[in-house]
């Protein structure tokens, strides 16, 4: 028989920890400040200077909200994200995703004053109250990085996720919570010890959440994202906009609330909501989407199951990504990332304030043009507004996605160095970039199309030339380039040796196909070569023959799941279990440690710029 006593001893330590978790979430409804939530904008704390993170620019501009002029604009590298002052100072870290570093500057002298390197794909930033820490999410692997900020030294890293990307943190700077990017999972994680104290689950359609705002009265969360209906391809009900209201408080029942944003407004359909924020008085949220270029002024109802309200509805520019609260709450800022301006509106009113030029078109004017229209989910592009090109290709990325596609599953792809790899997709049914009219005019996208009068078959005579914004799409397309792994930024370790000697052997007769510079047969050169390599087994509902395009094998370190069908979760599956009859390689032979090798080697590709060898070789890049 067990004690009673110990009853009482297990009761009272399980209520315990229970008020401490309590105690640690309610610390959600105290206020926020600047900085608290990771966005491409930020405001000081006085409310005299607001920072935008350019990131076609690679730069940040920094702007008087007295006067409304841009006062300088700072270079900080390649394609800068989330920008954040440190606590109530003018001083700045802007993680630079490309670079793979957080660069620190003065707002107010526009001089750089440190950089410290990580990992990989720093995204979100956000600071501690007093400015002394920050804490970076990175996109690759899934960290969150803490860093000194006045000895410009990493103090330390944590795993809690994967693909992190939105952060946010209380004011006392007891809790930090992020979202996953491609699943929507949201964390809480404790400060001081760096645990993960409670977490949110979303539904497996949850896609692209990239940032997330704090209530700074209730406890709650707000995060834009989309949902990917992976078994429809009709632009209808393939993807939808969503802002998910997260309570932060313990127990069942409330804990999180998809509210959908096109029948929460009369039915106006909206498209890839990007970035929200919150009034300092937490009565308001702003929400812009990219897709539609417009944003939703929405009433915050103290319901726990509507939520929000709609108060107003703002036509916007081109491409919004970002939106601000000044810390009266009396105004708003919105960035239109491809007008290249911060926009200043009247929070009563919403009648637009001012427009700052934040910095000069770094595009052309063809590949903007083709930027603006792979964002647009508008006519000529969209035909009901809820997709666009981006809302599966975000920056050319993939979307983590593997679509029941009428010829079968088929795993979304990267575009980074796609130009040099054409023809394109799985199935090698586009040999340029001009082909996606038939996607533009088809059930998917429903848009009018970009070419007068008649399309050329894909594979047919070229649809190039045929009409400028079409071409200037495709010019857009194809600047996607890739960037070096971070498994090789010392070289490549012994074990990926090895694994290159296996790959290059013909004992595995991996580089048969994925050879040359991109590691593959696919080059623009007209002919359309691809391969039986036994995958097809594993989809019944393929419909096509079971031959497919090879494709690069640059960049895969991130890119996972794998193959057309994405049933393998890592790339040791790929040599393993879905290699069947050693169709994709011969590697059953292998021992262990061998497939740990070749792993390696693939983990770290790129470890070169494989663009001067293909120009050496006389690939032609498609432009």
């Amino acid at each position: 028989m067990i004690a009673p006593a110990f009853f009482r001893q297990r009761r009272s330590s399980f209520f315990c920890a229970l008020f401490a978790m309590i105690a640690l979430l309610s610390a959600v409804g105290s206020v926020a400040f600047a900085g608290s939530s990771n966005s491409l904008m930020d405001i000081s704390a006085d409310g005299k200077l607001l920072a935008c993170s350019n990131r076609d620019s690679g730069t940040v501009s920094i702007i008087d909200l007295t006067s409304n002029k841009k006062l300088r604009e700072v270079r900080v590298g390649k394609h800068p994200e989330g920008v954040t002052f440190l606590g109530k100072s003018h001083r700045l870290a802007v993680a630079v995703y490309d670079e793979d570093k957080v660069v620190f500057l003065d707002a107010d002298s526009g001089k750089l004053t440190g950089k410290v390197e990580v990992f990989d794909e720093p995204y979100g930033v956000v600071s501690s109250a007093d400015g002394g820490r920050v804490f970076v999410t990175l996109d690759y692997p899934g960290q969150i990085v803490e860093i000194d900020t006045k000895s410009h030294k990493l103090s330390r890293q944590f795993s809690e996720g994967k693909n992190l990307r939105g952060i946010t943190i209380t004011s006392d700077d007891k809790l930090i919570f992020t979202s996953e990017y491609y699943s929507g999972n949201v964390r809480a994680v404790e400060v001081t010890g760096g645990k993960t104290v409670d977490t949110w689950v979303a539904p497996s359609s949850d896609n692209l959440s990239r940032q997330i705002t704090l209530s700074p009265r209730r406890p709650k969360i707000y995060m834009p994202h989309i949902r990917s209906r992976i078994t429809v391809t009709q632009g209808t009900g393939s993807i939808f906009p969503y802002v998910s209201v997260v309570d932060t408080l313990p127990g069942e029942g409330r804990r999180r609330n998809r509210v959908p944003l096109d029948s929460a407004v009369g039915n106006r359909v909206t498209s890839n909501p990007w970035e929200t924020a919150i009034t300092p008085d937490g009565n308001t949220v702003y929400i812009v989407f990219s897709g539609t270029n417009d944003m939703f002024v929405l009433n915050v109802i103290d319901d726990d199951y509507r939520e929000l309200s709609h108060r107003g509805t703002i036509v916007l520019g081109n491409n919004p990504r970002a939106v601000r609260s000044s810390p009266d709450g009396k105004a708003f800022y919105v960035y239109n990332a491809l007008d290249f301006n911060v926009v200043a509106y009247d929070a009563r009113s919403l009648r637009r304030i001012a427009t700052v030029a934040v910095t000069e078109n770094p595009l052309g004017e063809e590949v903007l043009l083709g930027k603006r229209l792979f964002y647009s989910a508008l006519q000529p592009m969209v035909g009901r507004r809820w997709i666009t090109c981006s809302s599966c290709h975000p920056d050319g990325q993939s979307d983590g996605r593997t679509w029941h596609n009428p010829e079968g599953l088929r795993n979304t792809q990267s575009f980074a160095g796609m130009a040099w790899t054409h023809p394109i997709h799985w199935s090698a049914d586009r040999d340029e970039v001009q082909d996606f009219e038939h996607t533009v005019r088809g059930p998917l996208m429903q848009g009018r199309g970009l070419i007068t009068g008649k399309v050329n078959p894909p594979l047919g005579p070229p649809n190039k030339g045929l009409s400028k914004s079409l071409d200037a799409m495709a010019a857009y397309a194809n600047t996607h380039e890739l960037t070096l792994s971070p498994y090789a930024k010392n070289g490549l370790n012994e074990a990926a040796k090895r694994g290159r000697t296996l790959f290059l052997s013909k004992q595995t007769r991996c580089a048969e196909c994925h050879s040359g510079p991109y590691l593959t047969d696919s080059v623009p050169t007209g002919k359309i070569v691809r391969h039986d390599v036994g995958t097809a087994v594993d989809d019944p509902s393929e419909k096509m023959e079971p031959a497919y395009d090879t494709p690069t094998l640059h960049g895969l370190y991130r890119t996972g799941s794998y193959l057309h069908h994405g049933k393998a979760t890592t790339l040791a599956e790929v040599l393993t279990t879905y290699n069947h009859d050693d169709k994709h390689g011969k590697t059953s032979q292998l021992s262990k440690q061998q497939v740990g090798d070749l792993v390696e080697f693939l983990k770290a590709l790129p470890y070169e710029d494989p663009a001067p060898k293909a120009k050496s070789a006389g690939l032609v890049k498609v432009r």
